[in-house]
């Protein structure tokens, strides 16, 4: 992958070599595209739920800011590989927001060819600090085979990459954009920063109807016949959960305990529901329900965000709108 991510690299900084030609000497980031006369401030993010908050503390109405956002074709995050266009786009934007964790490998190398050295660097899980989580493997839960290092090599540890999915975790994200926005802009500073507060309002509001579904709800357990990336809803709200794999796991196929203990798990709760996330295909979940006593269980999905797409965009999806459908589906899952 470095080797390939290197090559890429290379051809970039030649067509930007090329593309220079003729040019009578450099400029910013924020300098760079001219529409008009007015400056075009150049964001760039991985996933969309950096693109949408920021396109929230821009405002719609901001012509001067361009979006783009890595991963709009419903390529999940841990699977994605960058293009020599998002090189490109990378390498010469003023604001870059990444998730941090081990999927993006890829970031570092490409951030020492940036062309545009005022740029500002958002590190999701850096801004978080120790907020962060180690992922956890949970009881019944099948961990992923490791690969064999080198003898007396200290194991690394694996954060949960998953962290968009706390409301919590995103007002401080939200705040940190607000403040590398206004370094770029300063001249609308005063904008940034109230659209901000406006969204934060709503983001406590959506929080606070969170935490009064969980107080009434009549089960505290989620149980996940997919991967679990929703570790950060669940501690926010003080809920205990079961899965059949971590966050981040690759796998696709349960193992026969996997799938007793999680049946059995399901009876001895009670539990009316056994859920999945979006990119799954329900076969785990619909094989522990046929393992149950009842064999009844209804099998409802809750959207982790890792696979929307540029036309859901266009549909309206948001990040708020996502979350609010999801708390639906919790509601109907604690009760």
């Amino acid at each position: 992958m470095k080797k390939i991510l290197a090559m890429i690299i290379a051809a970039v900084m030649m067509t930007g070599l090329l593309s220079a030609c003729g040019s009578t000497g450099a400029v910013s980031g924020a300098e760079k595209n001219v529409s008009n006369g007015e400056k075009k401030i150049q964001v760039v993010t991985t996933i969309f739920p950096e693109y949408d908050w920021v396109r929230n503390i821009v405002g719609e109405e901001e012509p001067h800011v361009e979006f783009t956002v890595l991963l709009d074709n419903g390529v999940d995050l841990h699977s994605y590989q960058p293009t020599a266009a998002d090189i490109l786009k990378i390498s010469t934007c003023d604001i870059f927001i990444y998730v941090g964790g081990e999927s993006d490998g890829w970031v570092d190398d490409a951030l020492k060819e940036a062309t545009n050295k005022d740029m500002k660097v958002i590190n999701l899980l850096e801004v978080l600090g120790d907020s962060v989580k180690e992922e956890e493997l949970v009881e019944g839960m099948e961990g992923e085979e490791e690969e064999e290092g080198e003898e007396g090599e200290e194991e690394e540890v694996e954060y949960d990459e998953h962290v968009w999915l706390s409301l919590r975790n995103v007002s401080v994200i939200c705040d940190a954009i607000t403040e590398s926005l206004c370094e770029v802009d300063s001249v609308d500073a005063d904008h940034y920063r109230a659209n901000n507060a406006a969204y934060q309002k709503q983001l406590n509001e959506l929080d606070a109807k969170y935490k009064e579904v969980v107080a009434s709800a009549k089960y505290k357990t989620v149980l996940f016949g997919d991967r679990f990336p929703f570790r950060y809803m669940t501690d926010d709200y003080g809920l205990d959960y079961y899965a059949a794999f971590v966050g981040c796991s690759a796998e696709t196929e349960a193992s026969f305990e996997t799938i007793v203990f999680l049946s059995k798990k399901t009876d001895e709760l009670g539990l009316n529901t056994i859920l999945t996330i979006e990119t799954g295909d329900k076969k785990i979940a619909e094989t522990i329900r046929d393992n149950t006593q009842n064999k009844d269980q209804q099998i409802l999905t809750l959207d982790s965000m890792q696979s929307v797409t540029a036309n859901d965009v266009k549909e309206g999806a948001t990040y708020l709108s996502i979350m609010n459908n999801n708390l639906e589906v919790l509601k109907q899952a604690l009760n």
